[in-house]
């Protein structure tokens, strides 16, 4: 019990605990984090380097036997038809059968093709090498022109005869050749007259797997469609010990493309890239341990840095505690006091330490407090008077009144369409004014809102009363505080359109000015101001100041102050509106306001 009220009661003994808490543990949980994640890459990197090399050799041997295929071609020509079909046939005819092969190897240049060879049903057959020959034994005693006579329209890729000496003819195949089988057929019948065999050189394959390794020790092989190895590199078989043929038989059936064989001693990650055009798998076998060598790398790494972390931290903690500890201890007790809201709680800081700059820091930081909170209580004041002057300039009961009258002796007059004009403009005027409790819209749901405004008033005042709205299109999107025109356009209309003789002009532009700044301006051509109104106006909005209450200057006075307040507000002082007038000219009311919404 002493041990746990020591250790509770010790500030040096919780900075212990607290540096094991806040090091050693997030210390070891980003080496956990670091490992797993440098090792998933590394892994996942060597995998993909490797099953890119087994997707080079499958696209080259497409390639090798896609262009190699169109050898076939010779046994659609008239004189090989005739050839093969033919008994009789003389010296002359075998000798234009010899050119054409040599006229299609000149045309397409096959430089890995050793052989071409024609044989009939009958064993009579032509080919590059051998010339005119018969063969001892029936043809069809190979299971693969068996295959072809039975599935004429197939085209077989035979691997080299050592590969499986049972699958071929003998005397037939030329040595480490890949065979490409197909059949050839009369041309009204169909019916199948002969076979064609184009051997091509193996040695881009056997190069291949003997040259290509992954990691030190993996290496690649070729299994054909039953899972039999066909191609594996020159080396012993303990070097090349290959997986159970349970496990190639699905691999060549494509069940599985790549796991982890834990069956025959170290685990090994065996992948495999299927060539279409054969039906080969090519297969990547490599020790697992090659593929993560990297990463285990990382890991040494990574939990020498942790263990040295550690140590400094705690090396650390008992150098800092042996200093902090008295002069905290009292920094913690002011700092209770101030939690409790004493704000007079002030440090009497000795010496010229970090720690006496921290008390320092503490006793500003408590007469900052004390003036934020006076200044928010202010702020907080005027915010509400200013948001109460919002909701009064939004909905105006005398406008309200007003328009509906408009629309009652409107309808009663039958002008339907002004009618459903007004009613569109009102709804859209006060449904914008809400925007759902938002105090951000759009500018162009700002221009929106004063355009409704002033259908609005242009269909009461409809001698006196034009306007004109102009806003660069790059700004409609821009954020922009709600209400910040129509209070201004409504000063405009009663305090200039109105008292002037003839018809006013409101104009309302938005631009782009200079630091990113936007510029909204209403300018009006109504009966303006004297120097004297103009300098009395321009105080109050510098001071902030409300002009007097009287019923003549709610709707100028007011409006205006409420814009500049509620800009500098939520802009920054630096922000606000500027009013230039000349008497019996006309106003111009411009705002500058940074484009972007409040931090």
């Amino acid at each position: 019990m002493k041990l746990i009220h020591s250790f509770s009661s010790s500030l040096r003994a919780k900075l212990l605990a607290m540096f094991v808490l806040l090091t050693v543990i997030p210390l070891i949980a980003i080496g956990l984090i670091s490992y797993q994640k440098s090792y998933n890459t590394v892994y996942e990197n060597s995998k993909a380097g490797a099953v890119l090399i087994a997707e080079q050799l499958a696209q080259d041997l497409e390639m090798l036997f896609t262009d190699t295929g169109k050898l076939l071609e010779l046994g659609k020509h008239p004189r090989v038809l005739h050839f093969l079909f033919s008994q009789n046939d003389t010296y002359e005819d075998a000798k234009e059968v010899l050119k054409l092969m040599d006229s299609y190897r000149q045309t397409y240049k096959y430089e890995s093709v050793l052989n071409i060879s024609m044989i009939n049903l009958y064993g009579r057959g032509i080919s590059e090498r051998r010339g005119v020959f018969q063969l001892d034994k029936n043809p069809l005693r190979n299971p693969h022109f068996t295959f072809l006579l039975h599935h004429p329209d197939t085209v077989l890729y035979v691997p080299p005869p050592d590969a499986n000496p049972l699958d071929r003819l003998d005397g037939f195949a030329e040595p480490h050749a890949i065979s490409i089988m197909a059949a050839v057929k009369q041309r009204i019948t169909h019916e199948v007259i002969g076979f064609i065999v184009i051997d091509l050189d193996d040695a881009v394959v056997k190069q291949f797997c003997d040259n290509v390794t992954i990691g030190e020790t993996g290496f690649f092989y070729v299994i054909d469609q039953n899972g039999r190895p066909i191609f594996t590199p020159a080396r012993s078989s303990r070097e090349i010990q290959l997986p159970a043929q349970d496990n190639l038989t699905s691999l060549a059936a494509g069940s599985m493309t790549s796991y982890v064989d834990t069956s025959r001693g170290s685990p090994k990650f065996i992948f495999t890239s299927a060539s279409k055009a054969t039906g080969w798998k090519i297969i990547g076998q490599v020790p697992l341990q090659e593929i993560v060598s990297e990463a285990n790398s990382i890991r040494q790494l990574i939990i020498i840095s942790v263990i040295l972390s550690i140590v400094f931290a705690v090396s650390l903690h008992f150098f800092i505690s042996s200093r902090l500890t008295r002069p905290l201890q009292l920094l913690k007790n002011k700092m209770r006091l101030a939690a409790s809201g004493f704000l007079e709680s002030k440090v009497a800081p000795t010496g010229n330490d970090e720690i006496a700059d921290l008390g320092q820091s503490f006793n500003i930081m408590l007469s900052k407090i004390k003036t934020l909170l006076e200044q928010n209580i202010r702020e907080q004041e005027e915010m509400k008077k200013a948001e109460l002057r919002a909701l009064q300039a939004q909905i105006n009961p005398h406008f309200l009144y007003n328009t509906l009258d408009s629309i009652l002796w409107m309808a009663e007059a039958g002008k339907t369409d002004k009618v459903i004009r007004l009613v569109e403009s009102l709804s859209r005027l006060f449904r914008i004014s809400l925007s759902k409790g938002k105090d951000w819209i759009s500018l162009e749901k700002e221009i929106e809102h004063v355009h409704s405004y002033l259908i609005i008033q242009q269909m009461r005042y409809r001698d006196i009363l034009e306007y004109e709205i102009a806003a660069e299109p790059h700004l409609l999107s821009a954020p922009t505080l709600k209400m910040l025109l129509q209070p201004i356009v409504e000063n405009a209309l009663y305090h200039g359109i109105k008292n002037k003789r003839g018809k006013g002009l409101i104009q309302i532009s938005a631009r782009a000015a200079d630091g990113g700044e936007m510029e909204l301006r209403v300018q009006d051509n109504g009966c303006g101001m004297n120097a004297y109104k103009l300098g009395q106006l321009r105080a109050n909005l510098a001071n902030q100041r409300l002009p007097a209450e009287t019923g003549e200057e709610v709707s100028g006075g007011f409006g205006l102050h409420n814009v500049q307040q509620r800009i500098r507000l939520y802009y920054g002082q630096q922000y606000g509106v500027q009013v230039d007038s000349i008497e019996g000219e006309g106003t111009t009311v411009t705002m500058r306001i940074p484009m972007r919404g409040r931090d």
